[in-house]
């Protein structure tokens, strides 16, 4: 069996997970992220972090979406939560653009398999996080590349898809993901801002996974990252 892998490491603690669930699997990791024009520069910081921690090597990939379309691409558009529908952070087709860079770069390096830590709960209207949608891009992949054409298709494997947050969480603090280095928050500053998405289902799952978060002291200039959802500010 080929046991190396292409690992999609975006900083955050789903992809952290899903690089120590790799690693246990026997994988030799190789971690892609991208420099894609985002709000800031911590998540890059902490991949980078993460897969130095985890000993393994690292390619930050530097892509440039002009047409934007998305709040985290552009700065006029704010970052306010979503209500329902496809939030204003989605950004168009981000992970067929990843995996299709992580794609090319496994068959480069006769790699067996793809990892990415998207998964379809807590999280709203991401209509790339959906099992259906990895289904078919596998699919895609073997017709579309020599290997899968071969005979030897790629595999594009999703770990945590189908499980909530605070399982992630736990399954993380029993592989020894080191959360104090991944980012989750929209924004770059020096603490979480404790409101957006990102931070409010972090918060969630870690209060429902009953461990304390290593990032949540001085978030939000009060100590501390809401859970509730209460008092929300646009940005």
């Amino acid at each position: 069996m080929n046991k190396k892998a292409v690992v999609l490491l975006s900083g955050g603690l789903d992809s952290a997970v899903t690089l120590y669930l790799a690693k246990i699997k026997g994988y030799k990791c190789f971690c892609l992220s991208f420099d894609y024009g985002q709000r800031h520069r911590r998540e890059i910081n902490a991949a980078k972090k993460i897969a130095q921690q985890a000993g393994c090597d690292f390619k930050l990939e530097k892509i440039k979406l002009s047409w934007k379309g998305s709040s985290l691409l552009d700065r006029g558009i704010k970052l306010q939560r979503s209500r329902s529908g496809i939030p204003a952070t989605y950004v168009p087709a981000r992970n067929i653009i990843f995996l299709s860079f992580a794609l090319s770069y496994a068959e480069s390096i006769n790699a067996g398999a793809i990892f990415i830590g998207a998964h379809a709960q807590d999280y709203s209207g991401y209509p790339d996080c959906r099992p259906e949608f990895y289904r078919a891009f596998i699919k895609a992949a073997d017709l579309g590349t020599k290997a899968g054409v071969e005979g030897r298709g790629i595999k594009i494997i999703t770990p945590i898809i189908n499980k909530k947050k605070s399982a992630i969480i736990k399954l993380g603090s029993q592989l020894r993901v080191p959360f104090g280095f991944t980012w989750s928050c929209y924004q770059g500053g020096k603490f979480p801002c404790g409101y957006c998405d990102s931070c409010h289902y972090r918060a969630k799952g870690f209060k429902e996974a009953g461990i304390k978060d290593p990032l949540s002291t001085g978030a939000n200039n009060k100590g501390r990252i809401r859970s509730d959802g209460k008092n929300f500010r646009d940005f």
